[in-house]
């Protein structure tokens, strides 16, 4: 029997952190000290206490775990499709069996709320069973070159696949692009962010009771400069999934570009959720909240920007506010309504904004302030800024905190031009009763993915990513499945 939720919130309210967190890299199938020795500790963002230490990798490190994807490869990606799925498959049974261990560790890594921990690993077993269900579904065309020859394509593995993970969503972010890429056949070095990487270390031998061979899953932690770095840029890595900041994936792209390696960017967003005059004030309100203060806005696709039309605006902020202040910060084992932001750093970059905004004049409606929880942790309050204008940085700039910045338009044609406004398009979402104003703005706006009346809608089998300074490529879904692809082309003259 495996620890429960309870059991686990006593350990660590007792003992300060819980026993048998890993403390080694996991490459080739087994647990490996860092070659220089070093660790860094994991903080509980809503204490700032250190609960656990993470291996510090070096490049050493990566060529290891490297060397041991590749070998690796052939045997992996000669195994029949069904087999690899039934791998995945079993890793989900697995992860399912432990899964209030890998979602407290996740709340503490991250400081969000046990239930949104759950969520997320709940998210995980989705994902993972998704793709072990695509495994044997990957295939070519045929061409028609009429009776004298015969042509087709087949897909193959793309080879080994670097995984550099953020550290809003550890473990979902780890098996939103390793589970494709080992459905196809490809082999897998990740590098987690050095503040949340216990649980993508966890997976390890997880994958390893499920059966799968040495070196196809391979985890170095570490600072981005000592393990990032020489990850990107290492001969053997074949194409590279990247989830960060729009600066690092420029260093990311220029890196890859020696190696030609492929690339798949999620680089975040600005994104726009509208709510025209017509809408269910209501609904639109609590998607409001979840869409911009879940996990306490560090988000990719949080919906930062409310495009409001000016018939309904103080109606709807009224009825927003008053949601707001139900919001309650917590400990994250003890599943408040609002969670921590991760770091010190974040906490003083989201408090940096609102500061120079309020120096502007800018109209902040609530919060604009830190918070602690018991005289401690990094807590940043709700905060919505009003009548925010487009060449503001409250609207140009990614925060990844708390903070909506609000803009008012006249009408649908004025709120697809708010929402194009910045540089990222990543996600977009619209309140609204009419399905032809809805479909007018979702054909109008640039975005990877628009929603309808829910700004979460969509799962696994939706496509995820951005355009321009948010990216390219699209993760999830059948989708997916191409980034760890090449096609090959074969034709016979008959």
């Amino acid at each position: 029997m495996y620890p429960t939720l309870a059991q686990l919130r006593e350990e660590y309210l007792t003992q300060g952190t819980l026993k048998g967190l890993p403390q080694q890299l996991f490459i080739n199938g087994q647990w490996r000290e860092p070659s220089a020795q070093k660790w860094l500790d994991s903080l509980d963002p809503c204490t700032g206490q250190a609960f656990a230490r993470i291996p510090a990798g070096s490049a050493k490190d990566i060529d290891l775990a490297v060397n041991a994807a590749q070998a690796a490869l052939p045997q992996w990606q000669a195994l029949p499709a069904h087999q690899r799925g039934q791998v995945l498959a079993r890793t989900a049974d697995l992860l399912e069996q432990q899964q209030d261990l890998f979602a407290t560790v996740e709340a503490l890594e991250v400081g969000k709320p046990i239930s949104e921990a759950i969520a997320d690993i709940q998210s995980c077993l989705r994902t993972l069973r998704y793709y072990a269900g695509a495994a044997d579904k990957v295939q070519g065309d045929s061409y028609p070159l009429g009776q004298q020859a015969l042509s087709f394509s087949i897909m193959e593995a793309v080879g080994v696949t670097a995984h550099i993970v953020p550290w809003n969503f550890p473990l979902n972010t780890t098996l939103r692009g390793v589970a494709p890429a080992l459905a196809v056949g490809c082999t897998a070095v990740v590098k987690p962010a050095e503040n949340t990487s216990l649980t993508s270390l966890m997976l390890g031998p997880l994958f390893s009771k499920a059966g799968l061979p040495d070196g196809v899953y391979n985890v170095v932690s570490g600072l981005g400069v000592d393990t990032g770095a020489p990850l990107v840029a290492h001969r053997g890595i074949n194409h590279v999934t990247f989830t960060g900041s729009v600066q690092t994936g420029r260093h990311v792209m220029r890196s890859a570009a020696q190696n030609i390696s492929s690339l798949t960017l999620e680089l975040g967003g600005k994104s726009p959720l509208v709510v025209l005059a017509d809408a269910d004030l209501e609904a639109a309100a609590d998607g409001i909240l979840s869409a911009i203060f879940y996990n306490a806005g560090q988000i990719c696709s949080a919906g930062s920007r409310l495009i409001v039309e000016r018939r309904v605006h103080a109606e709807l902020l009224d009825i927003v506010l008053r949601k707001v202040k139900q919001l309650q910060i917590g400990h994250s084992l003890d599943n408040p309504s609002f969670g921590a932001i991760s770091s010190a750093a974040q906490l003083d970059k989201i408090a940096a904004f609102v500061e120079r905004a309020r120096a502007r004049g800018r109209q902040i409606l609530c919060g604009g302030q830190r918070l602690q929880w018991q005289g401690q942790g990094w807590f940043y309050a709700p905060t919505i800024i009003d009548d925010v204008p487009a060449d503001d940085e409250l609207i140009q700039e990614e925060i990844f905190g708390p903070v909506l910045s609000v803009q008012i338009v006249d009408d649908l044609e004025t709120a697809i031009n708010a929402a194009n406004c910045t540089q990222f398009a990543l996600a977009a979402g619209i309140y609204t009763r009419d399905v032809q104003a809805a479909l007018h703005f979702a054909q109008r706006t640039d975005a990877g993915q628009i929603t309808v009346n829910d700004y979460w809608a969509g799962g696994m089998e939706v496509p995820f990513g951005g355009n321009r300074l948010s990216g390219f490529g699209r993760e999830k879904g059948l989708e997916a499945l191409r980034n760890y692809c090449r096609t090959k082309a074969i034709t016979f003259k008959v």
